[in-house]
C-alpha cells in the first residue's frame, strides 16, 4: 500500500512535478499541484523533483511476493513483430520447459500485440501450457511504456516465479523496466539457466570480465526471478503438432497506460542475404581485410554459399559495415552450421558470440591467431588470394 499527497502550505506552484510525472497524473489547480490518485503509480519521481519538498510519499515496503499466494510458474515473453514470434521465443520455450518441469510448474508465454489470437497455437505446440494474451490495436508496435504496464498487470494477477526474455533490443529495453516496477532483480545476457530445486532458485550463468570468467547469479530476495537470454545459445523446443493449452485473455485498458512515444514507420535495412541470427552459414570479416572496400571478398563468398555476412567489432567500429552485422559479446550471438572467419584474430569477445557454431573455418595469415585454437578447419594464408579461389570453387561445386 502507498499514500501520496501534496502539502499545500509548502507548494509554490513551480510545476516541476508536472513535468516529472511519467504518468501524467499531476495537474495545476489554483496555482497548486493536484495528484490524480487514479492515474498515479506511486513511483516517487515527483518527490525527488519538487524543490520545496512539498510532496509526501509513504510506502509500505513489501515486495510483490510477500503478500498473497506464493509465486508459481515460468513465463516467457513472446516477442513478436507484425504478429510473427521471434526465433528466441522458441529457444526460451525449450529451456523454459526444463525449468518448469523441475519446479513442477506450468510454462506460460505472455503475448502482447495485435491480431495474435490466431498465432498462439504455435506456442502451445512448442511447449507452452498457458498463453496470456493481451491483444489490442494500440499494442501493435512495441513501445516500452504500454508493454511494461500490461506485463506488470499480468504479474500482479498471476504471480509467476520466473520470467525469461530474449536479450534482443526489445527484451533489453523491456525487462529492466519491468524489474524496476516489480522491485526485483534481473540478470542480463545469460548463457545458461538451471534450478536449485531445494530453494526454488533460478541459477543464472553469464560471462563476466570480458568473457574471462562465468558468473553464477541468484535472486534470493525478489520474485519473479528475471533473466534475459542471448539468442542462439539455447536449443529451440521441438514442435508437437496438435498440442494445445489454456488461453487466458487479458483485458487491455488503454486509459491506464502512458503513451509517450508513437511509431511513425519501420524502415527495413536493405540486406542482400538472410538474417544473421537465422542463418545456417555465416561468412564474417574482420580487421584483417584492411579496408572497407575489401568486404566485397566476404560478400562474394557469402553470396556463393547462400550465407549471411557477419563482422567483428573492429570492422564495425571502423565504420566498414553496419552494427547489425556484428558478431560477438557486444553484437549478436550466432550458432550456424558453418561459420567462416576471414581476417578475424579471435578475440575472446568475438568468440563469445560464435564459438557454439557446428563448424568453424578460419582464414588468417597469422598462424598464431587465437581463432586457430577453436576452429574446425584453419587456412593460413593471404585472404585476398584464398577468398576469391574459395568463392570460385564453391560456385563450380554448386553448378556440378
Amino acid at each position: 500500500m502507498a499514500e501520496i499527497r501534496v502539502n499545500q502550505d509548502d507548494c509554490l506552484g513551480c510545476e516541476a512535478c508536472v513535468a516529472a510525472c511519467p504518468f501524467g497524473a499531476i495537474r495545476m489547480e489554483a496555482g497548486l499541484a493536484v495528484i490524480d490518485l487514479d492515474s498515479c503509480n506511486f513511483c516517487g519521481a515527483c518527490v525527488g523533483e519538487c524543490p520545496y519538498e512539498a510532496i509526501l510519499l509513504e510506502k509500505e515496503e513489501k515486495r510483490p511476493e510477500q503478500a498473497g499466494a506464493p509465486a508459481r510458474g515460468v513465463w516467457v515473453f513472446g516477442e513478436q513483430r507484425e504478429a510473427e514470434f521471434a526465433t528466441v521465443v522458441y529457444e526460451l520455450l525449450g529451456e523454459g520447459r526444463k525449468l518448469a518441469d523441475t519446479l513442477g510448474d506450468p510454462l506460460a508465454v505472455v503475448a502482447i500485440g495485435r491480431d495474435l489470437e490466431e498465432k498462439v497455437g504455435v506456442l502451445f505446440e512448442h511447449g507452452a501450457d498457458i498463453v496470456y494474451l493481451a491483444d489490442h490495436p494500440q499494442l501493435a508496435d512495441f513501445r516500452d511504456d504500454p508493454y511494461t504496464q500490461v506485463f506488470v498487470e499480468l504479474v500482479a494477477s498471476y504471480r509467476p516465479e520466473v520470467c525469461l526474455f530474449g536479450a534482443t533490443s526489445t527484451g533489453r529495453s523491456l525487462a529492466p523496466r519491468i524489474a524496476a516496477r516489480l522491485r526485483t532483480g534481473l540478470t542480463a545476457d545469460c548463457t545458461g539457466l538451471d534450478i536449485l530445486k531445494e530453494e526454488r532458485l533460478l541459477v543464472q550463468t553469464r560471462p563476466a570480465f570480458g568473457g574471462n570468467i562465468m558468473a553464477t547469479i541468484y535472486c534470493r530476495h525478489g520474485k519473479p526471478q528475471m533473466a534475459t537470454v542471448r539468442p542462439r545459445v539455447m536449443k529451440k523446443a521441438e514442435p508437437q503438432p496438435g498440442r494445445t493449452g489454456e488461453l487466458v485473455r487479458h483485458t487491455v485498458d488503454p486509459s491506464r497506460m502512458v503513451f509517450r512515444t508513437r511509431v511513425l514507420e519501420f524502415v527495413r535495412e536493405d540486406v542482400e542475404t538472410v538474417n544473421l541470427e537465422d542463418a545456417d552459414i555465416i561468412v564474417s570479416g574482420g580487421r584483417g581485410l584492411g579496408d572497407p572496400k575489401n568486404f566485397k571478398y566476404v560478400s562474394d563468398l557469402a553470396k556463393a554459399m547462400g550465407a549471411a555476412v557477419g563482422a567483428s567489432r573492429a570492422a564495425v567500429d571502423a565504420g566498414w559495415i553496419p552494427y547489425s552485422h556484428q558478431v560477438g559479446q557486444t553484437g549478436k550471438t550466432v550458432s550456424p552450421k558453418v561459420y567462416v572467419a576471414c581476417g578475424i584474430s579471435g578475440a575472446i569477445q568475438h568468440l563469445a558470440g560464435m564459438s557454439s557454431s557446428d563448424i568453424i573455418v578460419a582464414i588468417n595469415k597469422d598462424p598464431d591467431a587465437p581463432i586457430f585454437k577453436i576452429c574446425t578447419y584453419g587456412v593460413v594464408g593471404d585472404l585476398f588470394q584464398v577468398l576469391p579461389a574459395l568463392s570460385e570453387a564453391v560456385k563450380q561445386a554448386r553448378k556440378g
